[in-house]
């Protein structure tokens, strides 16, 4: 079941499938400016602060690059979701942004599935 779905030109969209949240990172995600960080911090992380044993997956399938912004975004979204009992996956990586991950070492710190489907059952039988 999907819920609470953003429009598709802003950086991310974000989806309910059942437990699971779901953060779908789009193509605008590449140009998202610096001013623009804080906001989309925003509006992935307040939710998750009212969730116990949050679930949450990004899905990197349309986008090839992102930057430090991001990584940072991602690193305080994974520390929130620890922090409230829960877990955290990525899926749909490019071989680009796999590099990236395994660079940053972050390729060991979170679960990288090929399908956004295999990452969603991974986290619920977690």
């Amino acid at each position: 079941m999907v819920t609470n779905k953003s429009n598709t030109d802003e950086a991310f969209t974000i989806e309910r499938h059942g437990d699971v949240t779901v953060i779908t990172a789009t193509p605008a995600l590449e140009k998202l400016s610096f001013r623009l960080e804080e906001q989309a911090a925003e509006m992935i992380l307040d939710p998750i602060k009212k969730q116990d044993n949050p679930l949450i997956l990004f899905d990197l399938s349309r986008v090839n690059y992102f930057g430090s912004m991001f990584l940072a975004l991602l690193i305080r979204t994974w520390k929130l979701a620890s922090a409230r009992g829960g877990s955290m996956a990525i899926s749909g990586v490019t071989e680009r942004t796999r590099e990236l991950l395994r660079v940053t070492s972050l390729d060991i710190v979170w679960p990288i599935y090929d399908t956004r489907n295999e990452a969603i059952e991974a986290l619920m039988l977690d």
